[in-house]
């Protein structure tokens, strides 16, 4: 079933605040605001390297830093709202056959169009209606992440939550992650141990189409 939605509602941010308003402990490293991600090039719709997200969202997610900070974590977060610009970004990418410049680094087991059938790329994502959030640990002991073992973006089954070639520490630390951030209303995702949704989002049927701007909210 296709999803309707007007335009204003698509561009209207008001319902959407600065995670680091909410969550001023989180690390942020928006990786599609830079180019070290999939395709290598920033992302459309990302003017800043920021992270935002409903106001629902964000409160869940206060509330899993504060679990995680007790623990000795900070959530360290490379991705949130995520604009439909960015998502045709990365269709039109898919269609051309000779860009695998990121190859090595972030699905070297698959050809780039397995990306979309194994759905590690959505045509129409969750994060558009604002209440995803891709995320790890932050040790603070260490001042380093927590080993997942495998990174971000990682297309393969490695990035599976239960594959089980990882050590005991790995799935440990990634059902930490798991686990307080679904006492704390989020759903995991069965393919990448870094992305979770909002079980009670607000928009369930709306994709966003405001970029990523501090700016823009302040409209």
């Amino acid at each position: 079933m296709r999803t309707e939605y007007r335009n204003d509602a698509a561009m209207d941010p008001s319902g959407f605040v600065l995670l680091a308003d909410y969550v001023p402990h989180a690390v942020q490293e928006i990786r599609y605001y830079s180019t070290y991600n999939f395709i290598g090039d920033r992302i459309d719709g990302y003017e800043e390297p920021c992270a935002l997200l409903t106001r629902e969202a964000a409160r869940a997610l206060k509330s899993a830093s504060n679990e995680m900070i007790v623990q000795g974590y900070r959530l360290k977060v490379f991705d949130a709202y995520r604009p439909v610009a960015a998502v045709k970004h990365f269709i039109l990418w898919g269609i051309e056959d000779q860009d695998v410049r990121m190859k090595p680094y972030f699905y070297p087991d698959l050809e780039k169009q397995e990306l979309f059938a194994k759905g590690y790329i959505a045509k129409r994502s969750s994060h558009s209606r604002g209440s995803t959030v891709d995320l790890t640990l932050l040790d603070m002991r260490t001042g380093k992440e927590a080993d997942m073992g495998g990174p971000f973006d990682l297309f393969s089954e490695v990035s599976h939550p239960d594959y089980r070639g990882i050590t005991d520490e790995q799935a440990e630390n990634r059902m930490r992650l798991q686990q307080v951030m679904v006492r704390n209303g989020f759903l995991p995702l069965g393919c990448e141990w870094w992305h979770f949704t909002l079980g009670n989002e607000p928009y369930p049927d709306t994709y966003f189409e405001f970029p990523v701007s501090s700016a823009y909210l302040k409209r």
